[in-house]
């Protein structure tokens, strides 16, 4: 019988290859990219061209980003979302750049009770491409104004921090300046009686775990919203894919080449809080940097390999329907932990951005878990 040659069909993961591999070959000038990226840029409602050139400015510079929020702070502050509607009065706010011990100059903020001492004091760990600057501003007024003491900072690289924007170099060298920064808030005499909680939301989630392994005996608990302790198998390229980035990123360590599903659509359940993501003009979109997905990879499956040292107090709280980072591994933190206290609570429906992207009601039955969670372990240490 003749053989009949059948068509050659190339399998996902060579035509998903193809296109990173097409993406070097066919760079463009850089004036030419730009163009073009600024013309892909999202028109963003109510806002004029002044303000619409700088959203599409580039921002791989940190005085660049700090332009853009600068311009964009008040337009942000009063968008129709539950956290900006959050009050400010009581409260004692504060910015402020601080050099750290390897030159790079940090972005650092406060909330803290005008009328009263702190009950603890909260340090915040933000995720991947964010800031402490916009949806934070609203989730750390509630924390404040429910008693305590809330510090937050922008990683070297992120936000309005000095550094190539989203590009990791080193997490554990990203988890020491957390570390070192955050120390110092500690040993400040005016906050040295009080417990001390990590506060790590997705990315943050991975930096408050290696901050505890790093520091076993350093902090009093930690609050982990769908933190990344692995990235969910959706998110993450084939094995081909990833075998071909890794040596791609030993010649081109920088270079925004990793293909990723849009984060905001995939972590926010609410149409209208997702459309508002966009006036968030220095948070990191592009896709990821080599090195920067590397890192991250290295981290979850370092984590995900060290759940049983966990020892601290916890409370993880994850979406049950988190396609970014995977609420089966949040299930297997608390199992595997070690620690004698611990709490797991799951949200039926929910997505990944448990506290900006799902409904108000479901929003606020989460600061509620968090607070009374707070609240139970904020005793003053005797």
């Amino acid at each position: 019988m003749a053989l009949t040659p059948t068509k050659l069909r190339h399998p996902p993961e060579l035509n998903e290859l193809k296109e990173v591999i097409g993406i070097q070959r066919k760079r463009k000038k850089r004036k030419e990219d730009k163009l073009l990226f600024c013309s892909m840029k999202q028109q963003l409602p109510g806002v004029d061209a002044k303000l619409q050139k700088i959203a599409d400015s580039n921002m791989d510079e940190a005085p660049a980003r700090r332009r853009a929020r600068e311009a964009f702070k008040d337009i942000q502050l009063n968008i129709d979302h539950i956290l900006f509607k959050t009050p400010c009065d009581g409260l004692k706010m504060k910015e402020s750049y601080k050099v750290n011990s390897r030159g790079i100059e940090i972005f650092c903020k406060s909330w803290l009770p005008e009328a009263s001492k702190p009950k603890a004091t909260v340090f915040f760990c933000h995720g991947y491409g964010d800031t402490c600057t916009f949806f934070f501003e609203g989730i750390a007024r509630k924390i404040a104004l429910a008693g305590y003491g809330v510090f937050a900072m922008d990683y070297p690289g992120f936000g309005l921090s000095q550094g190539l924007h989203g590009y990791i170099p080193s997490f554990d060298g990203l988890v020491d300046d957390v570390i070192e920064h955050y120390t110092k808030i500690k040993e400040n005499p005016e906050f040295h009686s009080l417990r001390t909680f990590i506060f790590g939301q997705s990315m943050g989630g991975a930096v408050a775990l290696k901050m505890h392994l790093k520091q076993p005996k350093a902090w009093d608990g930690a609050v982990l919203v769908a933190p990344m302790c692995k990235i969910a198998d959706d998110m993450v390229p084939s094995k081909l894919v990833t075998q071909m980035l890794i040596a791609m990123a030993n010649v081109f360590p920088k270079r925004k080449l990793v293909p990723q599903k849009d984060l905001a659509e995939a972590a926010f359940r609410e149409l209208k809080k997702k459309e508002q993501t966009a006036y968030n003009v220095i948070a990191y979109k592009d896709k990821p940097r080599l090195w920067t997905a590397l890192e991250m990879l290295r981290t979850t499956q370092e984590i995900d390999d060290r759940l049983e040292e966990v020892s601290l107090p916890i409370l993880i709280l994850h979406g049950e329907n988190d396609t970014v980072t995977d609420p089966s591994v949040s299930k297997a933190l608390f199992e595997k932990a070690k620690s004698s206290d611990k709490t797991l609570k799951l949200y039926k429906d929910a997505y990944h951005s448990l506290l900006e992207g799902e409904p108000d009601e479901l929003i606020n039955q989460v600061f509620g878990d968090i607070i009374s969670w707070l609240d139970d372990h904020s005793s003053k240490r005797t």
